[in-house]
């Protein structure tokens, strides 16, 4: 494709920026990141152009580079492009080292093996360390910018892959002291030197002198791996902040640097906090983070190397460097700040969150800082809410929550009130004048009063409900704050009914501490004053949230008559969601007469079809399946509320196929009784009640098999065996396929396929009556001798293992042998049902095997006969 002008790229680009992911699905897309490569080089386009072209691959670099090898070679086209700039000034020095460093690290190809890695990675060092190399990059005037752009890209790199630069914390060291951009330089130093701590110790290994200064050579050595390879699970986010969980996930109290190790950690971090003054706020507060999470922890590393930060800082009125402030006092806590520095960080944060001329941003930012606010020695356990110890009443009367506030701030010094409130229960000191206690009652009134109001904004009444459930989430434990709040709910409710969707909800989220009496006293306001009929909709829904097993009575009352009034269709459905729920509740009495009520006079046939429905289930289910049938419904939203209810609870009450939690296997043989019968042995890896085993041949080999019933199984529990007796109309080995049905605990019931069971050709085997005293021989001759003509008889050689006849014997014909003479000979009759026979004679045995004849009266067992004994020295 040739090159395109400006006017194409600039239309190509809007359509591109309108929707990356439309445009990229298209014709037009699946050239963009080769086109726009090759333009870069083009004669034709200005450089403004090509800037653009360039600001896009930053900002989607994973639309146009997808996977890793696209990333790799766009990586590479763009250092051939910077190294073709002629050496005059140009402004795409520094967006083409952006661009390669964004598609190396947002395609994830950063690596060892990454040719374009092993290019990038010494240029951006020689460019920050200001060597030959970087010197002869660019011209003088550049040389500065490019540092500092060196520097950035070496900390997204060193982000993206943590222990990068562990190699070159030394000649980082160096740098910082020379002259050049402070703030980047900085900024990389002290992320490089947290990262490399970190994962020295998890690796449980020192420093290895990481910190010794010098000017290490940018090129010519290869680069070191190992650091970056150890730390190849990405570190945490680098946003300042302090919880408490975060001082375990380090780690760094297992790493012991030597005393020369430490003093060239406190020499590095001493040199960063002395040029700390020359950076932005920000990039104050983020250095002031890194450091103090890289030391926090850490043997042999006073926090008072941040003493002299801490006196400049006290009084900033900057809000990234107070928050640094604050997360540096969560990590040492009272190692660096005195009882005295926290009493004026909290007055400072007190008096700031007052100011009239604060933008709601930073005011919600004071009030989350004294919320949160760390202090040196908490009481409480670890975790738990609770105001600062210093933080009394009179010192934060103005931040005490007033109606006029804006919603978001009021939330938040309600929050802190309710705070105060607990801390005040606890001390026991109730003042005279006044009470944190009666000041939120009196606010939540007033709350309450302007949410009642009709056809007042809704965010009155969302903003009235936000403050109770504040106020029960911090205050739950104590009664004499939920009984009021309680009864002003039942009064709120009273006064504008419509807000039960709220009700609703609040008593979705709320613990039993309120939602239990909320209950009750909401179900009494409804069933005392029924309404006039508009309000009857909202009384039926929060009805049917708080109906249950109490008040059943004046419930159903309610419920008879309402229905005179249920018109439409939307009312008659609400009432059934009553019915529902008292059924769920277990309501038996009186209910059964108001759903036949209901089948009969409601106007819809859609509603007494559902009347009628639910009168069938409470006729016919016990209350654990009716429970469980009329659970909560995943089914989507029909246009019957006969056909929702029938999708709700059709799996509860459908005998579905699920996988198996049983194992059953075949046990030893029982050659006894006039029917072979199998050993059934069974585990199962739940609960399984009321099981029934269900087994099945194909054909006409056997009779049809009876089930086998356990009433109940528990995993880790023995089991007794189960007999399942086999009725064969010919000798002959099969499959049995074999099909469970059970009940769960929750009372479902299932059924599943289990894995089919052999019945082999020796499971079949019985022996004969006992022959008559003294007459083995004589007994075994005639039943020899019956066989032929009818029959069919045969010899073969059975192998012997190397313990011989006997033991061939013991193991596996012991039940049927007839006449024996030890170890030589043996005389065997088996009777195979369910009239056929098999005898064998082993005798004359030798070492590697003994001949055997064969007679059967039925010439189609011969077969059978003949695998069976030559498989039985391989059994021994």
């Amino acid at each position: 494709m040739g090159p395109r002008g400006r006017e194409t790229w600039a239309q190509r680009l809007g359509a591109f920026r309108a929707s990356p992911s439309a445009f990229m699905a298209g014709p037009e897309g699946e050239d963009l990141g080769c086109d726009l490569l090759s333009e870069l080089r083009s004669e034709k386009l200005s450089e403004q152009t090509k800037v653009s072209l360039l600001a896009l691959s930053l900002e989607y670099p994973a639309q146009l580079w997808p996977d890793t090898a696209a990333a790799e070679a766009a990586a590479t086209s763009l250092l051939d492009t910077l190294v073709l700039l002629p050496p005059r000034p140009s402004a795409l020095r520094r967006p083409l080292l952006l661009a390669a460093t964004t598609a190396l690290a947002a395609g994830d190809a950063l690596g060892p093996t990454s040719a374009a890695s092993l290019r990038l990675l010494p240029l951006l060092l020689g460019l920050a360390s200001g060597s030959d190399l970087g010197r002869g990059f660019g011209p003088a005037s550049e040389q500065r910018s490019l540092q500092a752009t060196a520097c950035e890209c070496l900390r997204e790199l060193e982000s993206c892959k943590p222990g990068l630069l562990g190699g070159r914390l030394g000649l980082l060291r160096g740098l910082l002291g020379q002259e050049g951009p402070v703030q980047p330089l900085s900024l990389l130093l002290a992320l490089a030197l947290r990262n490399a701590l970190v994962i020295q110790a998890r690796a449980r290994a020192g420093l290895q002198g990481l910190l010794m200064a010098g000017d290490a050579p940018t090129v010519g050595i290869p680069w070191n791996w190992a650091l970056a390879e150890e730390g190849a699970a990405h570190l945490q986010p680098q946003a300042p902040g302090w919880p408490a969980t975060e001082v375990q996930e380090c780690g760094l109290a297992v790493l012991e640097p030597s005393p020369e190790e430490a003093r060239e950690l406190r020499a590095a971090v001493a040199q960063l906090l002395d040029t700390s003054y020359l950076l932005t706020p920000v990039a104050q507060a983020q250095l002031l983070w890194l450091l103090g999470w890289a030391l926090r922890g850490l043997r042999g590393q006073p926090p008072v190397l941040f003493k002299p930060q801490l006196v400049r800082l006290l009084g900033t009125a900057q809000l990234t460097l107070l928050h640094a402030i604050l997360a540096l006092k969560a990590a040492f806590g009272e190692a660096l700040f005195t009882a005295q520095d926290e009493a004026l960080l909290l007055r400072r944060l007190t008096l700031a969150a007052q100011h009239p001329a604060l933008p709601l941003s930073a005011h919600l930012f004071y009030l989350h800082c004294l919320l949160s606010f760390p202090e040196n020695w908490p009481l409480g356990p670890t975790g738990e809410e609770a105001a600062p110890l210093l933080l009394g009443p009179r010192l934060c009367r103005g931040l005490l929550p007033s109606l006029l506030h804006n919603p978001m701030a009021l939330l938040a010094r309600l929050h802190l009130l309710c705070l105060l409130c607990a801390d005040d229960e606890e001390k026991e000191e109730k003042a005279q004048d006044w009470s944190p206690q009666h000041y939120l009652e009196e606010l939540l009134a007033g709350l309450r009063q302007r949410a009642a109001l009709d056809g007042g904004p809704r965010a009155l009444a969302t903003l009235c409900f936000q403050a109770s459930y504040l106020v029960v989430r911090c205050l739950a434990m104590q009664p004499a704050v939920l009984t009021p709040l309680t009864r002003g709910l039942a009064q709120l409710y009273q006064s504008r009914p419509a807000l039960a969707p709220h009700f609703v909800d609040l008593l979705d989220r709320v613990g039993p501490e309120l939602g239990e009496p909320l209950r009750v006293v909401l179900r009494q306001e409804v069933v005392a004053r029924p309404g006039k009929d508009e309000a009857l909709c909202w009384h039926l829904q929060i009805l049917a949230k708080v109906a249950d097993g109490n008040a059943q009575s004046a419930t159903l009352g309610f419920l008879r008559a309402a229905a005179a009034r249920c018109t439409d269709w939307d009312l008659q459905q609400a009432l059934l969601q009553v019915c529902r729920a008292l059924l769920r509740a277990g309501v038996g009495k009186g209910l059964a007469d108001l759903l036949q009520a209901l089948a009969r006079q409601l106007e819809d046939p859609d509603g007494r079809d559902r009347a009628r429905l639910y009168y069938i289930l409470l006729a016919h289910l016990a209350g654990p399946k009716l429970g469980v049938a009329l659970g909560p419904s995943l089914a989507a939203p029909a246009a019957s509320s006969l056909v929702a209810e029938n999708q709700g609870f059709a799996a509860a009450l459908m005998v579905q196929e699920a996988p198996a939690p049983i194992r059953l296997s075949v046990g030893p043989r029982r050659a006894e009784g006039p029917v072979p019968v199998l050993q059934l042995q069974v585990e199962v890896l739940e609960p399984v009640y009321s099981l029934e085993l269900r087994f099945r041949v194909e054909g006409q080999l056997y009779a049809p098999l009876e089930a086998v019933h356990v009433p109940c199984l528990y995993p880790g529990r023995p089991c007794r065996p189960l007999l399942l007796p086999l009725q064969p109309r010919r000798p002959a080995p099969t499959h049995l396929d074999v099909r469970a049905l059970y009940t769960t605990p929750s009372g479902l019931t299932r059924h599943a396929h289990l894995p089919p069971l052999l019945v082999t050709f020796a499971d079949l085997f019985l022996p004969f009556p006992q022959s008559p005293e003294g007459d083995k021989q004589g007994f075994f001759e005639e039943l020899w001798d019956s066989c032929l003509p009818k029959g069919a008889e045969s010899s073969l050689w059975c192998p012997l293992g190397p313990r011989g006849l006997e033991a061939l014997v013991s193991h596996h014909l012991e039940p049927f042998v007839v006449v024996a003479q030890p170890p030589t000979s043996y005389h065997v009759a088996i009777h195979l049902p369910p009239n056929s026979r098999l005898l064998l004679r082993l005798e004359a045995a030798q070492v590697d095997g003994v001949p055997v004849a064969l007679r059967t009266d039925d010439w189609a067992v011969l077969p059978l006969a003949g695998d069976y004994l030559r498989g039985l020295s391989a059994a021994v």
